[in-house]
C-alpha cells in the first residue's frame, strides 16, 4: 500500500495536467493514511478510538469543519496557504498510537490536505485551468523538471528498497509521514504564485516565529525547566555545567536549525539592504536570534549556520576568496583536532576519545560503512539503518536513539546502497542547479536587486546550509523545510524574465516591487 502511495505522490510530481495531478496528490494522501493505519495496527487502533470514543468523535468533527473552513480559505485567498505552512512547518505534536509516541507535524498535514482540497476545489470548470506552457520551453523550465524527476526518482527508490528492509515498519512510517505529504506539499507550492509582498509577508511571519522561539528558550534557560521535555537533555543538563534549551521543539538541534536558517534569510536581506531604519531592525533581530542560538549548544547549527552565510558572501561578492576562507577554516580545525584536542575537549587523540566527544558517532559512521560493504549496491533495505546497526552489533537496547545515524550519507549509503547514493547525488544536483543559477542569474541583472532576487539567494544558502546539517546530525527529506526550500526556489525560477526584471525596478524605485510578479503567472 505504501509502495502504491509513493507511486501516485512520485507521479504527481511529474503529471503537467492539472486533474491528473490532482488525482495523484489526493491518491497518494488516502492510501498512505490507509498504509500507516496498516502498519501501526488497525487492532490497536479500534482499542484507542473504543476506550475514547467521546473524545475521538468530537476531534473528528471539529477536524473535518476545520480542514472545510481552511480551504474554502484557501480557496478565496490562495496567499493563505503559503503563510500557513509558514505558521506550522515548525510545530509537532506528541501522538501516542501503536505503544510508541511520535511528534508528528499535524498541523502541517491538516494545512496540506486543505491546500489539496482548495486546489482540486478550484478545478472543477474548465476555465479556470490556464494553458500553460511547456517546461523545455525555457532553461529554468528544465532545471525544475529535472528537479522533480529527481524527488520522484528518490521517492520510487525508497518505497521499492522498502520492501526488502530489515524494518519494514520504519520505512513505511517515513514514507507516509515525510515523504509523501512533503512531495504533495512540493507540488502546491509550486504552484502559488510568488509575489514580492507574499514572499515579504512569509519572511516576516519567519522571523517573528524565530523571535518566538527564542523568547521561549530564554525563559526555560532563566527558570531551568524545559517546556517540552526530553530525557535525553534533562540528563545532560544535570550531569554537565551547562543547560541546553529546546524551546517549543522537542529537540535543541532542530530547534538551533530553524533559528539558523531564519538567521540565514534575514542576513540576505541585510546584506542587500540600503533602508537604515531595516539594517537596524534586522540587526537586533539577529542579536536576539544568535543569542537564542548559542543557549541550544547546537554544535550542528553553528556549522550550518556558518556555512550558509559563506554562501551567502560568495554570492553577494566572489566565490573564489570564500573558497579560501573556508578551506583555511576546515585546514585549521584539523590541525586543532590533531596538535590540541583538549580545546574542543577531546581527552586525548585516540578514537574511542574522539567517539566519545562527538557523542558515540565515530562508531555509528563505522558501523554504517560496515553495513554499506556487507550490501554496497542496494543497502539492507529503507528505514533499516537501526534495526541492521543493532543485530550486527548485538546491541540490546530497545532505544531507536541510540543507533541512529546522525550522518545523512552514511545512512543512505548503509540502506540503500550505491542506488540512493547515486539519487541523493543526483537530487543534490539537481536541486542547486535550480536554486544556485537561478540566483546567480538573478543577482547580475542590471539595477539593484528586488525582493524576488534576494529572496532566492537566501533560498539556496539556506538549503546549504540545511544539507550541511544533515551531514552531522539528521532529518534529509523527513524534513519539511526542505521540500519548502526547494518549493519556491523552483517556483521563483519559473517566473518569466521580463517579470522579474520589472520586479527589480519596481523594488528599487518603490520599495516592494509588488506589481512586477502579480503580472506574469507563477509558471
Amino acid at each position: 500500500m505504501a509502495v502504491v502511495a509513493t507511486v501516485a505522490a512520485a507521479a504527481a510530481l511529474g503529471l503537467r495536467d492539472p486533474r491528473r495531478k490532482a488525482g495523484a496528490m489526493v491518491a497518494a494522501l488516502l492510501l498512505g493514511a490507509i498504509a500507516v493505519a496498516l502498519v501501526v495496527g488497525l487492532g490497536t487502533v479500534s482499542d484507542d478510538v473504543s476506550s475514547h470514543a467521546a473524545e475521538v468523535a468530537g476531534a473528528v468533527v471539529v477536524g473535518v469543519v476545520a480542514l472545510v473552513a481552511v480551504a474554502a480559505l484557501i480557496r478565496t485567498r490562495p496567499e493563505a496557504f503559503p503563510l500557513l505552512v509558514v505558521l506550522t512547518v515548525p510545530i509537532r505534536v506528541p501522538v501516542t498510537a501503536g505503544g510508541g509516541t511520535a511528534n508528528l507535524l499535524l498541523p502541517l498535514y491538516g494545512v496540506i490536505a486543505a491546500g489539496l482540497a482548495a486546489y482540486a476545489w478550484g478545478l472543477r470548470s474548465p476555465e479556470a485551468i490556464e494553458p500553460r506552457p511547456p517546461r523545455s520551453a525555457t532553461l529554468a523550465g528544465r532545471r525544475v523538471s529535472r528537479l522533480e524527476w529527481a524527488l520522484a526518482a528518490v521517492l520510487l527508490l525508497y518505497a521499492l528498497q522498502s520492501l526488502y528492509s530489515s524494518d519494514r515498519e520504519q520505512a513505511v512510517k517515513n514514507l507516509c509521514f515525510f515523504y509523501i505529504p512533503f512531495a504533495v506539499l512540493f507540488s502546491l507550492l509550486l504552484e502559488v504564485r510568488w509575489t514580492p509582498r507574499l514572499l515579504k509577508a512569509c519572511f516576516g511571519l519567519t522571523v517573528g516565529l524565530a523571535l518566538l522561539f527564542a523568547v521561549v528558550g530564554f525563559g526555560e534557560w532563566g527558570t531551568g525547566r524545559l517546556l517540552l521535555a526530553n530525557e535525553k537533555v534533562l540528563a545532560a543538563n544535570d550531569l554537565k555545567p551547562y543547560f541546553r534549551v529546546n524551546s517549543l521543539f522537542f529537540d535543541p538541534n532542530i530547534y538551533g536549525r530553524f533559528l539558523a536558517l531564519t538567521m540565514i534569510l534575514m542576513a540576505a536581506v541585510l546584506l542587500w539592504q540600503t533602508r537604515p531604519r531595516t539594517v537596524a531592525l534586522l540587526s537586533v533581530g539577529l542579536a536576539v536570534l544568535w543569542a537564542g542560538l548559542v543557549l541550544s549548544l547546537s554544535q550542528s547549527s553553528f556549522a550550518a549556520l556558518l556555512g550558509g552565510l559563506a554562501v551567502l558572501a560568495a554570492l553577494r561578492w566572489r566565490p573564489g576568496p570564500v573558497l579560501g576562507v573556508v578551506g583555511a577554516a576546515v585546514v585549521l580545525v584539523i590541525a586543532v583536532v590533531v596538535i590540541a584536542p583538549g580545546a574542543l575537549h577531546i581527552k586525548g587523540g585516540s578514537t574511542k576519545a574522539i567517539d566519545k566527544a562527538t557523542s558515540g558517532r565515530v562508531d555509528l559512521l563505522k558501523g554504517g560503512g560496515q553495513l554499506f560493504s556487507d550490501r554496497p549496491v542496494w543497502g539492507v533495505g529503507s528505514g533499516g539503518f537501526a534495526a541492521s546497526y543493532r543485530k550486527r552489533e548485538r546491541i540490546r537496547s530497545s532505544s531507536r536513539a541510540v543507533v541512529v545515524s546522525h550522518t545523512i550519507p552514511v545512512t543512505v549509503a548503509a540502506e540503500q546502497g550505491v542506488l540512493g547514493l547515486l539519487a541523493y547525488v543526483g537530487m543534490l544536483v539537481a536541486a542547486l542547479a535550480v536554486l544556485w543559477r537561478g540566483a546567480l542569474d538573478a543577482l547580475r541583472r542590471r539595477g539593484p536587486p528586488g525582493v524576488v532576487a534576494v529572496a532566492r539567494a537566501g533560498i539556496v544558502a539556506a538549503f546549504v546550509a540545511l544539507v550541511l546539517h544533515t551531514l552531522v546530525y539528521a532529518a534529509y527529506l523527513e524534513d519539511p523545510l526542505s521540500w519548502t526550500l526547494l518549493a519556491i526556489g523552483a517556483a521563483l525560477a519559473l517566473i518569466p524574465a521580463p517579470a522579474r526584471d520589472r520586479a527589480a525596478r519596481d523594488a528599487a524605485t518603490n520599495g516592494d516591487g509588488e506589481r512586477a510578479a502579480t503580472a506574469a503567472p507563477a509558471r
